[in-house]
Parts: structure tokens; C-alpha cells; sequence
């Protein structure tokens, strides 16, 4: 296979095995690795199970959500001819990097990223113990970016801010120890759907959320998908408008619905005079958007072993890729290279 050199764009984003790949997930960032980022670009796409164990988890469950996600990416249409899917964990420069990020980064930088901020406390609450890595997982986030000299990372808002951090790292490791680091940025499609919770319109579709009424997982079976939709929540008004703001949960079945079928949400709203008819167009363009992700995900399961091949040529690729930069980087610090 011949994989794209030179000064073609490169790119690297990933997933957190911590739970089910969501609507959300695809309509707001898979889908568009599939049918722009992998063609545009030297793309790697990665399965980042190391940071879902920032806080308790199951091991069995990991593993295998991790090698769910990375069955159902190649479902979406990721393509291993075009781009690379590998899981984290297989890489060791991730790791290697991480350290060398600690040792740029500093504890105040840490302490105010939103998520630690956010998470944190909330562990406490449970009466739990904070890992440290909750703490440090940015500088490992910083790791996987610029290990492949990536200079796009698409991202959602939520992470918009471990990216300025990457940035800063690789900004302040170059002036202290030479030009080792591209310093990319973030990016976000010009037009997202950004797909809310159906029970919760105000919170995002999350894959780790404990209540996953109003979740839809790409794996749903149809009639499950059509019941959390008909159970949407909307609002009191009897009209259908676009009204984010105001009336989030109907703005939010707009959205998927344009973002599923096409079209823009608020000539959409115009379309409708009652909610039954509008979640009734909704939950069939979801189930038809993501009948063949399912249908493609079955047919992946029954070949095991060729999903472990395409994960072990993208560790392979990714490693190749990884390697002399990070070797760069220790040996830029002041550490012996290795005999």
C-alpha cells in the first residue's frame, strides 16, 4: 500500500473506548473522517484506550469496547488503503512522549483544564480517589498529536482546549530544545451537527453518560432507535420551530434530522405541523443513516482476524511514523539514545 508523503496535510484524531459509539459520535465527527479527512489527507485515526483508564473501569469492558470502536470506524468507511487505524496502547512512543510533555508542561497548566475541573470533583463526590492521570492525561493527549507531527486535529468544542495546551507544549519544547514539534491546530468542519441528549437537550450525546435513554448507539437494533426518538423530548408549544435557544429539544430533533437526511434545520421546521410527523421522519433517517454501518459492522465481527490485521498494519505504519520523532525528542532533552 502506498501511503500519501511529502507536504500533504497530516491529520490525527481518536476515540475513547469508555462506552458505546453514540449518534453523536458519527454524525458530529466519524462520518466526516470517512468522507472528507481520509481522502484530503495523510490521515491516522486512533483508538485511545489509554486514556480511558484515567478513572475506574471494568478491564474486560475496555478491551472490548476498544476493539468494538475500532470495528465500527472501519464500518463507517474507514478505509485502511487511505488512512491508518490502529489502538494507542499498541505504540509505545505514545507512552515515551507522554513523559517528555510532563516534564514541558506544569501543574497549573493541568489544574486548569475544564475536564479535571469538571471530573474531579464529581469523583470525589462518589467518594472516590482522583487518579493522577486524570490530572496528567492532557500531556498524553499532547503525545499523540504531535508524536506524528500531525497538523490538524479535528476535534468537538470540548477539546478545543487540550489542543491550545498541545500548541503551548510544542511551542515551548521547540525554543527549549530545538525545532522538534510541528505545532498544529484545531479544527472544526464549517458545518457540524452537533447532536444533544433526547431526554436531556441541553447536555451533549455522550457515550459514557449512566442514562442512555436519550442516547442513541450506532448499534441500536431499528426499533430501539424509533422508541428513543418517539420519546424525545420537545416542548409545550404546539408549533415546530428552529429555536435553539429557546426550545433546544425540538431544535435538537431538527438537527439530526437535516444532519441524517440533509437540509437545513429551520426550512425543515417549516415542513411540519405536529411533533409525531417530525419525530416520525426523524427516527427513520437515522435508522436508514445507520443501517449500513450495522450491517457492515456484523459482517466485520465474523472476520476477526481481519480486523486484527488492519490493527496490527496501522500499529506498524503508526509506530514507523511515531519513532524518529520521539527519538528526536529525548535525544533533544539530554538523554543517552539507546545503543
Amino acid at each position: 500500500m502506498a501511503m500519501a508523503t511529502g507536504a500533504r496535510t497530516r491529520i490525527f484524531s481518536g476515540v475513547k473506548p469508555t462506552g458505546h459509539l453514540t449518534l453523536g459520535n458519527y454524525l458530529g465527527a466519524v462520518r466526516r473522517w470517512a468522507g472528507e479527512d481520509q481522502h484530503r489527507a495523510e490521515a491516522l485515526f486512533c483508538v485511545v484506550d489509554l486514556h480511558a483508564l484515567t478513572v475506574e473501569h471494568d478491564p474486560a469492558r475496555v478491551r472490548r469496547l476498544s476493539r468494538q470502536a475500532a470495528t465500527l470506524l472501519l464500518a463507517s468507511g474507514l478505509d485502511p488503503e487511505l488512512c491508518t487505524v490502529f489502538v494507542q496502547s499498541h505504540v509505545d512512543e505514545h507512552l515515551r512522549l507522554s513523559y517528555l510533555m510532563e516534564c514541558t508542561a506544569s501543574d497549573g497548566e493541568m489544574r486548569r483544564m475544564i475536564q479535571y475541573k469538571e471530573k474531579a470533583p464529581a469523583e470525589r463526590a462518589r467518594g472516590g480517589s482522583v487518579r493522577l492521570s486524570l490530572l496528567t492525561y492532557p500531556a498524553l493527549m499532547a503525545a499523540d498529536i504531535l508524536a506524528y507531527g500531525a497538523h490538524e486535529v479535528p476535534v468537538g468544542e470540548d477539546q478545543t482546549q487540550h489542543v491550545e495546551l498541545t500548541r503551548d507544549l510544542a511551542v515551548r519544547f521547540n525554543q527549549r530544545y530545538g525545532a522538534t514539534f510541528v505545532v498544529p491546530k484545531a479544527t472544526q468542519p464549517v458545518v457540524a451537527t452537533r447532536v444533544m441528549d433526547l431526554q436531556d437537550p441541553a447536555s451533549k450525546m455522550g457515550k459514557s453518560h449512566a442514562r442512555t435513554a436519550g442516547i442513541v448507539y450506532l448499534l441500536d437494533e431499528p426499533e430501539v432507535v424509533r422508541k428513543k426518538v418517539l420519546r424525545a423530548v420537545t416542548d409545550a408549544e404546539p408549533d415546530v420551530a428552529y429555536e435553539p435557544e429557546r426550545r433546544p429539544g425540538v431544535a435538537n430533533l431538527l438537527n439530526v434530522l437535516a444532519g441524517c437526511a440533509g437540509g437545513d434545520p429551520r426550512r425543515l421546521a417549516e415542513e411540519y405541523d405536529s411533533y409525531g410527523a417530525l419525530k416520525k421522519d426523524v427516527a427513520e433517517a437515522v435508522v436508514e443513516t445507520l443501517r449500513p454501518v450495522r450491517e457492515r459492522h456484523a459482517e466485520l465481527v465474523a472476520e476477526p482476524s481481519y480486523v486484527d490485521a488492519v490493527l496490527r498494519r496501522g500499529a506498524e505504519r503508526a509506530r514507523a511514523l511515531a519513532r524518529p520523532r520521539v527519538d528526536a525528542a529525548f535525544e533533544a532533552v539530554g538523554l543517552l539514545p539507546a545503543g
